[in-house]
């Protein structure tokens, strides 16, 4: 699991058809003290979260792909949970 901030909304014209309708962060990952580390990245959003949110996020391809119900998904990271502040 990871920690990160959502950063804002991403869309994409053209994307696998696993990914259709499914909505789509920017999110930064976060160190332990709440600082920045390393780029922002994509991750799939199934709770509706919004900008400024502190998130937990899975890496886990294989769990991902089984909350999209699509074996060949091409994902990595989905957010699991909303951190209350």
């Amino acid at each position: 699991m990871q920690l990160a901030k959502v950063i804002g909304l991403t869309t994409a014209t053209i994307k696998h058809d696993s990914l259709a309708g499914q909505r789509m962060l920017l999110v930064q990952l976060l160190d332990a003290n709440g600082h920045n580390e390393g780029d922002p990245l994509v991750t799939m959003d199934q709770l509706g979260c919004r900008r400024g949110d502190r998130v937990l996020l899975t890496s886990d391809g294989r769990s991902v792909r089984e909350m999209l119900d699509a074996e060949d998904a091409p994902v990595r990271w989905a957010v699991i949970g909303i951190v209350n502040n």
